[in-house]
């Protein structure tokens, strides 16, 4: 009896304790998902049989970083939630610690990113509306001269010239001529470079351009604000509202017509510029690019204010270069001796009678003299064929 009951009763007690030992992965076993797999030749599966399910992933950020090098979605978003608040920084600057600008409901719109809405502002308003303006402005002028050609030339130079501008006030205008012209192309390549340069001149090179350029205009920009004061100092007189003036806007100075209308040192046209483009447009560029500039004093400087004097910089800048496009035009091919004046000073006294006959007029009357400088020395006048 005690060797048949060693003989089975050994082996029952083993297997017992093997499913004791067992049963806590049995039943987690049985706990998953029923999910029957096919058996690789076809055959239904065994009675009873369960597949294990696939381990539930790890979504720590250790995890991440291991199966996605490179991946900082957890840390921006949590950068993100938590709003506004400030970290530690050694930089200088009162916003230096926030890494994200808070969220902000504009009217009609959804919450958005106060860096995020300026971003679409510039990308989706700014740049396409601007660089439309300036093109259509540009082949505007140019289709005006292949059907037009340059204006004036119908009479013949008298040999008798009358100076139009000082020394001084070419220096003036020259000055922030020079000015203009390198805040505008510098401009131009900051903001539509990426879409017209850099495919062409490759990241490395235009890289470099944009940063040379960046630095001419911010040290070309005080220049153009001191020297657009002086010019609006110098010219203010002659270019006050005058008898005339509305006469000629609402003709168009004649542009379209065989003769042009009557007008004083500057027609309606130059003074429209003068106001709209030196004064108004002038003044809210200088004092927004000084805001970029951060020469303006007692400003804290924080990124709401940069980016909203940034929009209004880059409006205002693409109006006055539409605006001076006109100007410079004329000033340049668009109008014959226009540029001879401001190079040498002197214009012909036909070409004084044919653009600016009221001017012409005071001048024959001697209510304005035809010679505004001393000469260097007596008979240069005569040596250089010029008369008053």
């Amino acid at each position: 009896m005690q060797a048949l009951i060693q003989k089975w009763l050994g082996p029952a007690l083993l297997a017992a304790g093997l499913l004791v030992a067992a049963g806590p992965a049995v039943a987690q076993t049985a706990a998953l998902p029923q999910t029957p797999v096919d058996s690789p030749a076809g055959q239904a599966p065994p009675a009873g049989f369960v597949a294990p399910a696939d381990p539930k992933p790890d979504d720590s950020n250790a995890a991440r970083a291991k199966s996605q090098p490179g991946n900082n979605a957890p840390f921006w978003r949590a950068v993100r939630e938590s709003g506004n608040q400030k970290g530690t920084v050694s930089l200088p600057g009162i916003e230096q610690g926030v890494l994200i600008q808070p969220f902000v409901q504009y009217p009609g719109s959804r919450l958005t990113n106060a860096g995020e809405a300026w971003r679409q502002v510039r990308n989706q308003w700014i740049i396409p509306y601007g660089g439309a303006l300036l093109l259509i402005v540009a082949l505007a002028l140019a289709l005006f001269y292949w059907r037009k050609g340059p204006l004036g030339g119908h009479q013949a130079d008298t040999g008798r010239v009358i100076e139009r501008f000082t020394p001084f006030e070419r220096a003036a205008h020259w000055s922030n001529a020079i000015a203009f012209s390198v805040l505008a192309i510098s401009g131009l390549v900051m903001a539509f470079g990426k879409f017209v340069l850099l495919p062409v001149f490759g990241g490395t090179l235009f890289g470099g351009l944009t940063y040379a350029l960046k630095t001419a205009h911010n040290f070309a920009g005080p220049l153009f604000a001191v020297s657009l004061v002086i010019v609006f100092i110098t010219f203010l007189r002659d270019n006050l509202p005058s008898k005339g003036d509305l006469g000629w806007l609402l003709r168009g100075g004649g542009l379209f017509g065989a003769q042009e209308v009557p007008s004083h040192r500057f027609n309606a046209g130059e003074k429209v510029v003068f106001w709209a483009g030196v004064f108004i447009l002038g003044l809210v560029v200088v004092a927004s690019g000084l805001v970029l500039d951060k020469l303006v004093p007692g400003m804290a400087y924080g990124r709401g204010d940069m980016q909203v004097a940034h929009m209004v910089h880059g409006v205002a800048t693409v109006l006055m270069m539409a605006l001076f496009a006109g100007h410079i035009y004329l000033g340049t091919v668009g109008m014959h001796g226009v540029y001879r004046g401001m190079r040498t000073g002197y214009v012909d006294e036909a070409w004084a009678q044919e653009h600016h006959e009221l001017w012409h007029d005071d001048i024959k009357a001697g209510k304005i003299p035809a010679q505004r400088t001393p000469e260097p020395a007596p008979g240069t006048l005569a040596a250089t064929g010029r008369s008053a």
